[in-house]
């Protein structure tokens, strides 16, 4: 019996043709919105983390507050320095401390200039080895800097490939940085972190000389020895740095930053995003909803006769309830289907032209088989729910005003 049911349902929707299709549109949007967002989000949630590799479970780092855009302390009043650094040096627990510079820099090549971000590389061996392994630099062509090179850069992967200077970047060739010459040594591998695929990396002291600096610096990066004691070292720096610079709490002027902090932030954004998310997509299903009653409840009054003959023959009122419930849910499923199925096509188009633009694999997507089946059942629940009341309308025609009619 169930089988004719279904049977009758499905030719129902089949006869009425494009009207099951506009009625379905709302729902296999909002669930093609769903999964392709979360899809993303998810994959998004991985790159962003990505972003943070440099920020071990074992290091630190301190900033600045800045008061505007740019580089980290570009734009505060009080600069970090070697007072500083001591500082931290002094601190139990801390294995190793190392300064660094980020700043905006004019390169000239071929004639041309441009700006770019350039970042120190610190001359020690042991702090240069440091910022390699946080950042998992790697050459792709070339070499690394070593503590005896000058005058010698690496370049970011997205800065080799830049066309700002209408000729290629290559290892080799000589740019000029703030009036002074630099040799390319090397082409660095891209990496999930953007900050090192667009910046340019010079020796310290180099970079110091060309920007005209000396005891300042903008990120102190720090490893503790006891990645389980990293909370209670954070806390003793900024409280030792608060009390040098005087600075009430809450008021300073500089930032302890720890993985778990860093990593809970984002975590924080991604979930508001994908609340805001489920929040357009129920819209566009209340949306979807709205059509399947509208579409069921026209279908009853379009097909009184029917019912009233399949009474007349022997259907009850429970026969026909079921009859347009099936209808109903049909056209949820079937509208969840098609959804899942353009969500994750969507979600998958959308990775891949972000890693085409990037050059790296820095969004990649999994199946999910838990949201896709949820999904779907979500947009079948809907269809029966908005049906319901048209069905129970159905269920209740009296036979001789049905057929009549």
């Amino acid at each position: 019996m169930i089988k004719e049911y279904f049977n009758l349902s499905w030719k129902s929707l089949k006869h009425r043709g494009l009207r099951s299709w506009l009625t379905m549109l709302g729902i296999f949007i909002g669930i093609a919105a769903v999964v392709a967002l979360i899809s993303l989000g998810s994959g998004l949630r991985t790159a962003i983390t990505g972003q943070f590799n440099a920020l071990s479970v074992d290091k630190l780092t301190l900033q600045n507050k800045g008061s505007g855009f740019g580089p980290p302390g570009s734009a505060v009043a009080q600069k970090l320095n070697d007072h500083d650094v001591k500082i931290i040096e002094g601190v139990s627990g801390v294995e190793i401390v190392v300064p660094r510079l980020v700043r905006v820099a004019k390169i000239e090549y071929n004639k041309i200039s441009s700006f770019f971000y350039v970042v120190d590389l610190p001359d020690e061996s042991k702090k240069a080895d440091f910022v390699y392994d946080s950042f998992n630099i790697k050459s792709q062509e070339g070499r690394l800097l070593t503590s005896n090179d000058r005058n010698k850069i690496l370049l970011g992967s997205d800065i080799a490939k830049t066309k700002s200077f209408d000729k290629d970047l290559r290892v080799g060739s000589k740019v000029t940085i703030e009036g002074k010459d630099f040799e390319i040594i090397g082409v660095l591998e891209p990496t999930g972190t953007f900050q090192v695929n667009n910046a340019i990396i010079i020796p310290t002291k180099d970079l110091q000389e060309v920007l005209g600096i000396e005891d300042e610096w903008d990120v102190i990066g720090l490893q503790v020895e006891d990645k389980d004691e990293i909370e209670q070292i954070a806390q003793i720096i900024e409280n030792r740095i608060r009390q040098d610079r005087n600075e009430k709490l809450g008021e300073e002027s500089f930032s302890v930053e720890t993985p778990a902090q860093v990593l809970s932030s984002v975590n924080t954004i991604l979930n508001i995003i994908n609340i805001i998310i489920i929040g357009i997509a129920a819209i566009s299903l209340f949306v979807g909803a709205v059509g399947i009653t509208n579409t069921m409840y026209t279908s009853v009054l379009e097909r009184r006769r029917e019912i009233g003959i399949m009474k007349a023959i022997g259907a009850r009122n429970s026969d026909v309830l079921l009859i347009f419930l099936i209808e109903a849910g049909l056209l949820g499923l079937a509208g969840g289907i098609i959804g899942a199925v353009i969500g994750l096509g969507l979600a998958f188009g959308a990775a891949s032209a972000a890693n085409g633009f990037f050059g790296t694999k820095i969004i990649e997507i999994s199946i999910s088989y838990s949201l896709l089946f949820s999904s779907i059942l979500f947009a079948l629940l809907v269809g029966i729910a908005a049906g319901t009341f048209p069905a129970y309308r159905a269920s209740k025609l009296n036979v001789v005003d049905a057929i009549k009619s």
